[in-house]
């Protein structure tokens, strides 16, 4: 049976985990030939080290050969649309990320709807960027940084995965609320930006965490912060950006401080004597539930044309 919609595979970058795709009627012998994993981004990148990660695995429960196609394109907008062109049959998986999200508002024209043309599968990580310099920037501490940055102006050059991508906005980001200026240096991907800040060609990065762990490890890169509410267990030494920057990530600890008081007793207690009960979801979930209610009712108001008095 074919599937309704095309197929990927959610790399949760930033975003809470889709659900599986427990709906849909796989046959019985699925597969019985090679899958495919489309990568948008060149090899070495966060999302080409997480594809080759779980290839093997998948293709052990699968019994079937699992190929990772890299295919470098506009911020995965290329590989997103082959994609989403292709037989809808199963064989063909695309591994997306937050950019996929922040592309819909970031490109004017696009030959797709990403919401309505594709259909999750599975979500697999959610891992922090983290800042991370080059070692020869004397900075240690984030504090340091900012002020190397203010007292050697156009020293700093900032690499990203490209103009728009998650890597850039969160360094954007930390420009604006630092009031810091470094120049942006565009890469078509995650990994080739890794490369030059690894050879000293650039000396910030705003990267995922699990391409440059290993080079954070080895010290051949210096992390100063993580990018999430709360420390990363995997660098438990490595303080967060917000610690520094108050406000620089606020989305998670308030859903954090929030969804703590749902599951209070006292509060379960006191929202079930108003007949309801607690909702605690992700800020990723939470808008799904926003999108969904928006479709669901935008549907009825149409149907029966109503109008605002």
């Amino acid at each position: 049976m074919k599937l309704p919609r095309r197929q990927f595979l959610h790399l949760a970058a930033g975003a809470a985990a889709l659900p599986a795709v427990s709906r849909f009627a796989w046959a019985q012998t699925y597969p019985t030939r090679p899958v495919r994993i489309v990568v948008g981004l060149p090899a070495g990148g966060n999302q080409d080290v997480i594809a080759r990660l779980i290839a093997p695995w998948l293709s052990e429960r699968l019994g079937q050969q699992i190929i990772i196609d890299n295919h470098p394109s506009a911020s995965n907008n290329i590989a997103a649309e082959a994609v989403i062109r292709s037989p809808p049959d199963g064989y063909t998986l695309l591994l997306v990320g937050s950019y996929n999200a922040i592309n819909a508002s970031l490109y004017d024209k696009l030959g797709f709807d990403f919401v309505r043309d594709t259909a999750p599968v599975a979500s697999l990580i959610r891992a922090p960027s983290v800042l991370v310099v080059n070692p020869s920037v004397p900075a240690k501490t984030v504090p340091e940084f900012i002020a190397y940055a203010k007292a050697n102006p156009g020293k700093l050059n900032m690499a990203s995965a490209g103009s728009g991508t998650p890597p850039h906005i969160a360094g954007e980001l930390f420009k604006m609320m630092s009031g810091i200026n470094m120049l942006h240096v565009p890469y078509r991907g995650g990994g080739p930006a890794l490369i030059d800040l690894l050879g000293g060609q650039v000396q910030v990065l705003f990267g995922g965490l699990p391409a440059s762990i290993e080079h954070i490890r080895a010290g051949k890169l210096r992390a100063l912060a993580v990018t999430t509410a709360e420390r990363s267990p995997a660098l438990p030494d490595i303080p967060t950006v917000t610690t520094f920057v108050p406000g620089y990530e606020i989305v998670e600890r308030l859903n954090r401080e929030i969804n703590a008081i749902l599951a209070d007793p006292v509060t379960k207690a006191r929202l079930a004597a108003f007949g309801g009960t607690e909702l605690a979801l992700s800020p990723a979930d939470f808008g799904k539930l926003i999108a969904d209610e928006t479709e669901k009712w935008g549907k009825v108001i149409r149907a029966a044309s109503i109008k605002p008095e």
